[in-house]
């Protein structure tokens, strides 16, 4: 059964930090992306960051830039989310998703097969 958990969220103060992981386990053949989504209250969930599994390509909204940084276990069956410089607005339930078969469209919920449950990241003093 696949499974995709996520751990590692909490309150932090702005200006803090945070890393958020990401299990993926149960799948039968290697998916060829995995990345993060979050969702804010009363806003659509957005994508925050995706990497590939093949050649651990990066690709980051533009918010995220600069301060979160994606990484991969591939022994594991691991991903995380380093977040630096935290900022309330930053503040949603963050989600990992798996995209089975890269279509490029890296933005696109649609694109993602398999979902976590979420984790709650809340940024305030």
């Amino acid at each position: 059964q696949v499974q995709l958990v996520e751990s590692g969220g909490g309150l932090v103060q702005p200006g803090g930090s945070l890393r958020l992981s990401c299990a993926a386990t149960g799948f039968t053949s290697r998916y060829e992306a995995i990345g993060w989504f979050r969702q804010a209250p009363g806003k659509e969930r957005e994508v925050v960051s995706v990497i590939t599994w093949s050649d651990g390509s990066r690709y980051y909204e533009d918010y995220a830039k600069g301060r979160f940084t994606i990484s991969k276990d591939n022994a594991n069956n691991m991903m995380y989310l380093q977040m630096n410089n935290l900022k309330p607005e930053d503040t949603a339930v963050y989600f990992c998703a798996v995209q089975l078969v890269w279509n490029g469209n890296w933005k696109l919920e649609e694109s993602y097969d398999y979902w976590g449950q979420g984790t709650q990241v809340t940024v305030s003093s």
